[in-house]
């Protein structure tokens, strides 16, 4: 059989669609992370019509093109929380006002067999859109999320997401030296909000595109 490991993976991805959308999430599936992205600018945008358009956090996104698709395209207002010419203050209103666009882009830090997502934030920003405000949200969803239940979703967030995040954006917090949560009480904490989010609603509302590759952290 040629490339077991991806059919492995399209086999379990399709049992998790069939229990993320038992659970009101609207899922889609790609092979590749290209795949995802035209998923997004050929399907899914065209369906719901934003006018308005932000993201959380997520090295996903930022992989897939689609950071620079909804930045320069002139159809989205664009709220660009990510500019890198913003003072802080000017980033965290920008932040509050995401939570109101129409189409809110992220990720998640994991995803149960069940069907359930996890997620654990600084600021809030990012699980507070997921939770209530933007009319829809969209979420691009590596494998390497998928994990069995609860307990190793949190597992995962605390051992491995939190201590790489904070390295890839130079925290200064102890996991950046011990490769591990510390359950430190630094000002750079970014395990700060959790939510777990059994079920999209409304039903739909979020979006959930499955990517049969390794992708974000």
């Amino acid at each position: 059989m040629d490339k077991p490991v991806d059919n492995y993976w399209n086999l379990h991805l399709n049992d998790l669609a069939e229990q993320l959308e038992k659970n009101g999430f609207d899922v889609r599936m790609a092979d590749s992370l290209d795949g995802a992205r035209d998923l997004v600018v050929n399907e899914i945008l065209p369906e719901i019509k934003p006018k308005t358009v932000s993201w959380g956090g997520s090295a996903t996104l930022a992989a897939s093109g689609l950071y620079e698709y909804l930045r320069d395209n002139p159809d989205y207002e664009a709220l660009d929380t990510w500019d890198k010419a913003l003072s802080a203050e000017e980033k965290y209103e920008l932040r509050r006002r995401a939570l109101l666009v129409d189409c809110f882009f992220a990720s998640a830090n994991a995803v149960t067999e069940d069907g359930h997502l996890v997620n654990l934030d600084m600021i809030g920003n990012r699980v507070g859109a997921i939770t209530f405000g933007p009319r829809n949200v969209v979420l691009l969803v590596g494998r390497n999320k998928v994990v069995p239940d609860l307990e190793r979703a949190m597992e995962r967030i605390k051992e491995y997401v939190a201590p790489v995040n904070t390295m890839r954006l130079n925290m200064k917090t102890p996991c950046v030296k011990t490769g591990y949560c510390m359950d430190c009480a630094s000002p750079d904490r970014i395990c700060n909000a959790w939510t777990i989010t059994e079920k999209s609603f409304p039903k739909g509302r979020i979006k959930i595109v499955l990517i049969n590759e390794d992708q974000g952290f």
